[in-house]
């Protein structure tokens, strides 16, 4: 039997002591609290009689199944429920035994609430410095082989023909400049297309759109973030792309078929909802009392937006704008089926480019072994994005908290 299989069996065994020991605790107490006062309500009891008999079997039966996944001990079945239950019915027995009129079962529920809120806040943390720190060693790694600076600065992207310089290290055919200005470019195009339509979609569900068009409307434009980045690949590919391209041949200029103005401006339509909901929101918690101030002394309602409403919510807008290029920094699939893998270091948007996102996935999908530098660059490249999606994430909270305006 698996551990899973352990595991799940043991808390099948346990649920059901602890929902009687819940109701006879709960009984108890509600019968003493009709003779004498008690410091906690009957509900707590209870709940403080169900932690007091769940926590330690399902730590026993979580330890016996970690023994059997990792350490190979053969716990048996039977001894390890056993021993769960046998755990859980102690512990059901000492939570009766404290139903007394002084015990404060609240401040033990309370601080049972408080460590778990906490242990998950640690499980987040420790899962964000795990992710960052595995990074790191395999992008220390891929230093060891190619340079650091020629890395950040190097206008080539060919790894699969790198030369070597004389000790031994990779000094050309991994410039990741070619990948970022791809990244960058496209981004450029998709924020050019959102924040326009986002902001001013905003403006119009907040402070001209009646009730019953903005329950219309404000849903309807939250559907765009619930479309899969591939249906927009899709649509970027099959629709988009090809129309460009046509209608640039009409008008003279040439474009490759895979130019990057299609993905960046699907990419811009999918971030639209994501800006115009959290400008949205900041407009609307605008305090009522400064528009109509600004009516009382005789500017119009579009003076009142342009120059009271929004400057008030512009922190929150300018991070709903960053936020919006994190998002199109690590979009993947819309480049990878419109843009496609070719890494060119132009400004152009009419021309093909890849960005690093796409590199990563082609680095970590190919047959390369994993120690090799082809392999390794990838966790490189994620570094890089992680500290520029990271700064602006920082940039965004900094500008938020400082340049906050509270109105009474």
């Amino acid at each position: 039997m698996s551990s899973t299989q352990i595991f799940w069996y043991a808390i099948a065994g346990i649920i059901p002591m602890a929902a009687g020991v819940y109701i006879f605790a709960h009984l108890r107490a509600n019968h003493i609290d009709k003779q004498t006062r008690m410091r906690a309500r009957p509900s707590e009891y209870g709940w403080y009689a169900v932690v007091l008999t769940a926590f330690p079997a399902i730590a026993v039966a979580l330890i016996g199944s970690l023994l059997h996944a990792f350490a190979g001990l053969q716990v048996p079945f039977t001894m390890l429920i056993a021993a769960a239950l046998v755990v859980a019915a102690g512990g059901a027995i000492l939570a009766v035994r404290h139903i007394q009129p002084q015990f404060r079962a609240r401040v033990v529920i309370e601080n049972v609430i408080r460590w778990t809120l906490i242990s998950a806040s640690l499980i987040s943390i420790l899962t964000t410095i795990g992710i960052v720190l595995s990074i790191m060693f395999e992008a220390m790694r891929f230093f060891d082989q190619v340079s650091f600076w020629h890395f950040v600065t190097g206008t080539e992207w060919y790894p699969d023909d790198a030369s070597h310089n004389a000790d031994g290290k990779i000094n050309e055919g991994f410039g990741a400049v070619p990948l970022f200005a791809g990244t960058f470019l496209i981004t450029l195009i998709a924020m050019l297309v959102s924040v326009p339509i986002g902001l001013l979609s905003a403006i119009y569900m907040s402070e001209y759109a009646s009730p019953k068009m903005r329950t219309f409307f404000k849903p309807v434009l939250e559907v765009l973030a619930g479309i899969p980045t591939v249906v927009y690949g899709f649509f970027a590919a099959i629709t988009v792309a090809p129309l460009l391209v046509n209608l640039f041949d009409a008008l003279g200029i040439e474009a490759s078929p895979n130019l990057a103005l299609a993905p960046g401006i699907v990419m811009g339509v999918m971030i639209i909802p994501f800006i115009s909901s959290l400008s949205d929101d900041v407009i609307t918690a605008v305090p009522k009392n400064l528009r109509e101030g600004s009516l009382a002394l005789g500017m119009t309602h579009s003076e009142t937006v342009t120059r009271i409403v929004v400057p008030a919510a512009l922190p929150g807008i300018i991070s709903a704008f960053l936020l919006g290029i994190s998002r199109a920094l690590g979009e993947t699939m819309i480049v990878v089926m419109a843009a496609g893998l070719l890494p060119n270091l132009t400004g152009n948007p009419l021309e093909t480019v890849t960005t690093v996102t796409v590199r990563i996935v082609d680095a970590l999908t190919g047959d390369q072994e994993f120690h090799s530098p082809e392999t390794l660059a990838a966790f490189a490249l994620a570094l890089v994005l992680f500290v520029v999606t990271l700064t602006l994430n920082l940039v965004s909270t900094i500008m938020v908290h400082k340049f906050k305006q509270r109105y009474e």
